[in-house]
């Protein structure tokens, strides 16, 4: 006898059948997209890139407006952001989000809610706890997930074992955990930059000094002016919208393959948990600011050229500047290692693994005792010779 087919979560009558795509639904509060053979809820699949069903194995493509994800208009949008502030958002704008209680992390799911635990901090999250969301800036891109979860773990296991300086016990068990398949709310900014600098260029000479025993060859730096202009474009400088997650950890990262980005759709959320932007538009610009400045003070260094530089000013104006508002996919874990909490974190369209581990300090006093040992014994056989 041929073994029964797993429950289905959703049991839907003839009419719930023929429901219109991401209807919401007042159980569950979240948006489903309805099999059309079975009535189950549809998931997307990772390795088809479109809607199946777990059940039936019914397939459905995506609907996705357009080939291409449109660029915003910045000082456009922080315009409208006012003139909505002291409205009330219509039922159209409204979405459905849950929050968690212990870290403050706030959620949007499409579809059944699978997830029972925060996948940031690990603590219960209920049902109850949804809510409607106030208006928000409209997704304009989804980067789906590319990477299997099965690829994701073999990447983890990968990376575990590659931690030298974790103790043995943890390299042996790994990082025990739940993932969480996650899409991460990010702004990305492009600007045509116009930038004027003032400094000093400094090449090096050298002079003799001293004499007998004391004399010697000094290094001395000739300054000269220098100054001047010069255009710079920055693309896609990516700045993560939302707090609770370790900002250097999530820069490692990068980078996203953005070009695989689809204009947003709910069917790609399907089965999986979406962060909504916690920074918003105008804090993250200012975010984005100081990557691009790095990149500006590069730059002018790079033209003032020389042995060494100083810099004065640097004064930078911002043009066409536009944004886009993405979702991009992650496997985040989050592991205990002897009452602490670690996170991990897996870019789910490049497998690439970061993460945060427990270290054995008795593995790194003997690193540095052998460090020690080895610069001692050089030091022996150089005065030796």
């Amino acid at each position: 006898m041929s073994e029964a087919p797993p429950p289905v979560p959703f049991s839907p009558d003839l009419q719930a059948s023929t429901q219109t795509a991401g209807q919401t639904i007042d159980e569950n509060q979240g948006r489903i997209f309805p099999c059309e053979s079975c009535g189950a809820d549809l998931k997307f699949n990772i390795g088809q890139q479109q809607l199946k069903c777990p059940y039936c194995g019914y397939e459905k493509e995506l609907h996705t407006e357009g080939g291409e994800v449109v660029e915003q208009d910045y000082h456009a949008a922080l315009e409208r952001l006012r003139e909505l502030h002291d409205k009330e958002p219509s039922s159209e704008q409204l979405e459905h989000e849950i929050r968690c209680n212990a870290c403050g992390g706030t959620l949007v799911f499409a579809g059944s809610l699978t997830s029972s635990e925060c996948p940031y901090c690990l603590s219960p999250i209920q049902r109850e706890n949804v809510h409607d969301a106030e208006h928000r800036i409209s997704v304009d891109g989804v980067l789906p997930f590319l990477v299997e979860k099965e690829t994701a773990a073999t990447n983890l296991k990968a990376w575990v074992k590659s931690r030298w300086f974790a103790p043995n016990d943890f390299l042996q068990r790994g990082a025990k955990g739940k993932f969480s398949g996650v899409y991460l709310p990010y702004w990305t900014f492009d600007s045509l930059t116009y930038n004027q600098y003032r400094g000093q260029r400094g090449e090096y000479y050298y002079v003799t000094v001293g004499s007998g025993k004391n004399k010697r060859r000094e290094r001395r730096t000739r300054w000269y002016p220098a100054s001047g202009d010069f255009q710079q474009f920055f693309d896609d400088v990516l700045v993560l919208a939302s707090r609770g997650l370790p900002r250097e950890l999530m820069l490692q990262l990068e980078p996203w393959p953005l070009g695989k980005c689809l204009p947003f759709t709910q069917e790609v959320l399907a089965g999986y948990l979406a962060r909504t932007y916690e920074i918003e538009l105008d804090d993250g610009f200012q975010d984005a600011r100081v990557r691009i400045d790095a990149a500006i003070a590069t730059s002018v260094r790079q033209r003032i050229g020389g042995d060494t530089q100083r810099v004065d000013s640097i004064n930078t104006s911002y043009d066409a500047l536009t944004f886009k508002h993405l979702l991009l996919p992650v496997w985040l874990l989050a592991y205990r290692y002897r009452e602490h909490l670690y996170q991990v974190a897996i870019n789910a369209a490049t497998g690439e693994v970061q993460g945060e581990r427990p270290y054995s300090w008795i593995k790194i006093c003997l690193a540095v005792l052998a460090g020690v040992a080895v610069v001692g014994i050089v030091g022996f056989l150089s005065t030796q010779r």
